[in-house]
Protein backbone atom coordinates (compact mmCIF):
# COMPACT_ATOMS: atom_id res chain seq x y z
CA UNK A 1 0.00 0.00 0.00
CA UNK A 2 1.27 3.46 -0.85
CA UNK A 3 0.70 6.20 1.72
CA UNK A 4 0.90 9.85 0.75
CA UNK A 5 1.24 12.73 3.16
CA UNK A 6 -1.55 15.28 2.79
CA UNK A 7 -0.36 18.90 2.50
CA UNK A 8 -2.44 21.44 4.41
CA UNK A 9 -0.48 24.62 3.47
CA UNK A 10 -1.50 27.17 6.13
CA UNK A 11 -4.69 25.39 7.25
CA UNK A 12 -4.88 23.42 10.50
CA UNK A 13 -6.33 19.88 10.52
CA UNK A 14 -7.64 17.82 13.43
CA UNK A 15 -4.80 15.52 14.56
CA UNK A 16 -6.92 13.22 16.70
CA UNK A 17 -9.78 12.81 19.15
CA UNK A 18 -10.77 10.68 22.09
CA UNK A 19 -13.19 10.56 25.02
CA UNK A 20 -13.93 14.21 25.83
CA UNK A 21 -11.13 15.82 23.78
CA UNK A 22 -9.72 16.77 20.39
CA UNK A 23 -6.03 17.18 19.49
CA UNK A 24 -5.00 20.01 17.17
CA UNK A 25 -1.38 20.98 16.48
CA UNK A 26 -0.29 18.72 19.32
CA UNK A 27 -2.49 20.50 21.87
CA UNK A 28 -5.44 18.87 23.60
CA UNK A 29 -8.75 20.76 23.57
CA UNK A 30 -11.28 19.46 26.07
CA UNK A 31 -14.98 19.71 25.33
CA UNK A 32 -16.73 21.05 22.23
CA UNK A 33 -14.49 22.68 19.62
CA UNK A 34 -14.88 25.03 16.65
CA UNK A 35 -12.36 25.12 13.79
CA UNK A 36 -12.25 27.35 10.76
CA UNK A 37 -8.95 26.88 8.93
CA UNK A 38 -6.63 28.82 11.22
CA UNK A 39 -6.96 26.83 14.42
CA UNK A 40 -9.21 25.52 17.15
CA UNK A 41 -11.15 27.36 19.81
CA UNK A 42 -13.54 26.40 22.56
CA UNK A 43 -17.20 26.29 21.57
CA UNK A 44 -20.21 26.22 23.89
CA UNK A 45 -22.07 23.59 21.87
CA UNK A 46 -25.26 23.80 19.87
CA UNK A 47 -26.62 26.66 21.97
CA UNK A 48 -23.70 28.86 20.81
CA UNK A 49 -25.31 29.93 17.54
CA UNK A 50 -23.48 33.27 17.44
CA UNK A 51 -20.12 31.55 16.93
CA UNK A 52 -21.56 29.48 14.10
CA UNK A 53 -23.27 32.42 12.41
CA UNK A 54 -19.98 34.33 12.56
CA UNK A 55 -18.66 31.83 9.98
CA UNK A 56 -21.14 33.04 7.33
CA UNK A 57 -19.31 34.45 4.33
CA UNK A 58 -15.99 32.94 5.45
CA UNK A 59 -16.82 29.28 4.78
CA UNK A 60 -19.10 27.43 2.40
CA UNK A 61 -19.74 24.28 4.46
CA UNK A 62 -19.99 23.75 8.19
CA UNK A 63 -19.51 20.19 9.42
CA UNK A 64 -21.28 19.58 12.71
CA UNK A 65 -19.96 16.63 14.68
CA UNK A 66 -22.59 15.37 17.11
CA UNK A 67 -20.34 13.26 19.34
CA UNK A 68 -20.29 9.47 19.21
CA UNK A 69 -23.79 9.19 17.75
CA UNK A 70 -25.44 11.18 15.00
CA UNK A 71 -28.60 13.16 15.70
CA UNK A 72 -30.55 15.83 13.87
CA UNK A 73 -29.89 19.48 14.60
CA UNK A 74 -32.81 21.42 16.00
CA UNK A 75 -34.83 22.62 13.00
CA UNK A 76 -34.60 26.26 14.09
CA UNK A 77 -30.78 26.09 14.24
CA UNK A 78 -30.47 24.46 10.82
CA UNK A 79 -32.84 27.02 9.29
CA UNK A 80 -30.89 29.90 10.84
CA UNK A 81 -27.53 28.58 9.57
CA UNK A 82 -28.82 27.91 6.08
CA UNK A 83 -30.48 31.36 5.92
CA UNK A 84 -27.05 32.83 6.70
CA UNK A 85 -25.65 31.04 3.64
CA UNK A 86 -23.91 28.16 5.40
CA UNK A 87 -24.15 24.67 3.98
CA UNK A 88 -24.60 22.35 6.96
CA UNK A 89 -23.56 18.70 7.07
CA UNK A 90 -24.30 16.75 10.26
CA UNK A 91 -22.49 13.52 11.15
CA UNK A 92 -20.87 11.89 14.16
CA UNK A 93 -17.70 13.66 15.31
CA UNK A 94 -15.16 11.11 14.04
CA UNK A 95 -16.66 11.29 10.54
CA UNK A 96 -16.92 15.09 10.73
CA UNK A 97 -13.22 15.39 11.67
CA UNK A 98 -12.11 13.13 8.81
CA UNK A 99 -14.32 14.86 6.25
CA UNK A 100 -13.19 18.30 7.45
CA UNK A 101 -9.53 17.27 7.09
CA UNK A 102 -10.02 15.91 3.57
CA UNK A 103 -11.82 18.99 2.26
CA UNK A 104 -9.39 21.27 4.09
CA UNK A 105 -6.48 19.55 2.30
CA UNK A 106 -8.22 20.34 -1.00
CA UNK A 107 -8.23 24.03 -0.12
CA UNK A 108 -11.98 24.19 0.42
CA UNK A 109 -13.61 26.82 2.66
CA UNK A 110 -14.87 24.59 5.46
CA UNK A 111 -15.40 24.78 9.21
CA UNK A 112 -15.94 22.18 11.92
CA UNK A 113 -18.08 22.46 15.03
CA UNK A 114 -17.73 19.26 17.01
CA UNK A 115 -18.98 17.77 20.24
CA UNK A 116 -16.53 15.30 21.81
CA UNK A 117 -17.08 11.55 21.68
Amino acid sequence: MRINEIPFTDAVPVDGYGPGYFRVQGQVHSGPMLMAGGGAMAWDGLSDTAALLDLAGRVDVLFVGTGAEIFHLPAELRTELEAAGLGVEVMNSPSACRTYNILLSEGRRVALAALPV
